[in-house]
């Protein structure tokens, strides 16, 4: 009897697979095999669908996050998640004819004469992609702009916590796209390792770090190749030279869109020292001047009570370890069963807090001060390779040796998140923050392979020079190659 392979049992017990994934992934496979390479008329066909998708159920989606959310601003839902889809689609289509076009590499006229190298980009088949519920449309439409316009076919589930959502995409998707090409999955019951557990040619997954592990070992079993998108603690830096006051206006901005729960989002703010009361009068001013009323539309709920209830033991956990909370809504009554709840500023946040041990993921803000640039940098490098770092200084000296000296997924510079929107760059993470890009070409060439075609030319001089035995004239020819080439 063969011995166990040892590497095995570090792997998690296979999950029962679900009929409906393994029935879509053969077909889905079968279509791909009888149709490897669709036409760039396909693909942008293809992409129009998509987009058709959004626009003529626009109100069916919006209120389908609403409803998943209990409330999710109109205006956040259509900016952060239609806008940005559509974006996203309409970029890939009009660069795809470029992106599809093989690509001419350098050889060796002198070894290889007559012969071309060329780098040939092509569809990966099925692809599997695990969404998350704080930006469900963004997160799905986004990756499926580049794993369409690669060519390829896919397999995507949506979070529980987005039922409503994945109920609507459920139904209507097949109205504009084959299921051989694509088709939406609701969770529920434990049915995520089994769909991380499907021999998918690439998976993209976005989410926790904690489920991301998990996720890597099952694509493990069949070697999938993935793309990670995490999260992570990931810090704004206030330099002296910038405006505390417009700091405050950017950082807020962010930090209370959809409550905070973004992964790309400032989990917590360098001051200089002895700017922390100015900087937290501003965005108390700020707050009430944009939320009035935090119980209005405007202002998102926490997605679910686990989460409503883990962002107050936070605040309780950081109050009981002597940490300052400055209430952001003083004198508002935030409503607890909309799961509405006040930001804070924490000041004075120690290494055992839970705010400085874990991710945020809400309008919690803790605020650091510090001295010199280096004390920053230490900080950060002491820790996981965060997301994203965002700088505010106007010193170009002095960003770029934040950009130098703090390793990151991407960095904004006086300003935040907004990397995230430009879809001419690559967006993802390094280390525990994620692996792997998407968005515009590296998104293409993240769901291709960028096969290499050799083509010789008339004759083959390797074979007609290198012939053994070598002793004689192969190797003194090799000989003067080297020397040649050194």
């Amino acid at each position: 009897m063969n011995a166990r392979a040892p590497e095995l049992d570090l792997l998690p017990a296979l999950a029962e697979m679900p009929a409906e994934f393994q029935q879509c992934f053969n077909a889905q496979r079968a279509a791909y095999l009888a149709q490897p390479e669709p036409s760039l008329a396909q693909r942008r066909s293809d992409l129009d669908a998509l987009a058709r998708l959004l626009k003529d159920n626009r109100e069916a989606l919006v209120r389908a996050i609403h409803l998943d959310y209990g409330n999710r601003s109109e205006f956040e839902t259509l900016f952060a998640e239609l806008f940005v889809a559509l974006e996203a689609i309409k970029d890939v289509s009009r660069q795809l004819k470029k992106w599809m076009k093989p690509q001419r590499r350098h050889i060796d006229v002198m070894m290889f004469p007559g012969a071309s190298n060329r780098v040939i980009p092509q569809p990966l088949g099925v692809v599997g992609v695990i969404v998350p519920w704080n930006f469900p449309l963004n997160l799905s439409f986004c990756p499926l702009a580049a794993i369409l316009g690669a060519g390829n076919r896919a397999m995507v589930k949506m979070s529980e916590n987005s039922r409503h959502l994945a109920e609507l995409l459920v139904e209507i998707s097949p109205r504009y796209l084959p299921v051989e090409k694509l088709q939406f999955f609701t969770d529920g019951g434990g049915r995520g390792p089994a769909f991380s557990s499907l021999p998918f040619d690439h998976l993209l997954f976005t989410g926790s770090g904690t489920t991301g592990r998990a996720v890597m070992a099952n694509a493990a079993r069949n070697l999938t190749p993935v793309t990670l998108e995490l999260g992570g603690k990931a810090p704004a830096v206030v330099a002296s030279d910038f405006s505390i006051e417009k700091a405050a206006e950017r950082i807020l901005w962010v930090k209370m869109f959809n409550a905070g729960q973004i992964c790309t989002n400032i989990d917590y703010v360098f001051l200089p020292e002895g700017r922390e009361q100015e900087f937290a009068g501003h965005c108390k001013r700020l707050f009430a001047q944009r939320f009035p009323d935090i119980n209005a539309n405007d202002y998102t709920s926490i997605i679910d009570q686990r989460s409503y209830d883990r962002l107050q033991a936070t605040l309780d956990d950081a109050r009981a370890k002597g940490a300052t909370l400055i209430n952001l809504a003083e004198g508002q009554t935030p409503d607890a069963a909309l799961r509405k709840f006040a930001p804070h500023i924490v000041l004075n946040p120690t290494p055992e807090m839970t705010l400085s041990q874990r991710e945020i993921f809400g309008p919690i803000l803790p605020v650091r001060t510090y001295r010199t640039a280096q004390e920053v940098a230490d900080y950060v490098n002491a820790h996981d390779r965060p997301l994203a770092i965002y700088p505010f200084t106007h010193d170009k000296a002095l960003q770029q040796f934040y950009i130098s000296r703090v390793m990151s997924g991407g960095v904004s510079v006086n300003e935040a998140l907004l990397h995230v929107a430009q879809h001419d760059l690559p967006f993802g993470g390094v280390g525990p923050s994620g692996m792997g890009h998407y968005h515009s070409r590296e998104g293409f060439n993240t769901f291709s392979k960028l096969r290499p075609v050799f083509y010789q030319g008339p004759f083959s001089a390797v074979q007609m020079l290198f012939q053994p035995p070598y002793a004689g004239r192969a190797m003194k020819l090799m000989n003067l190659l080297i020397r040649f080439k050194g």
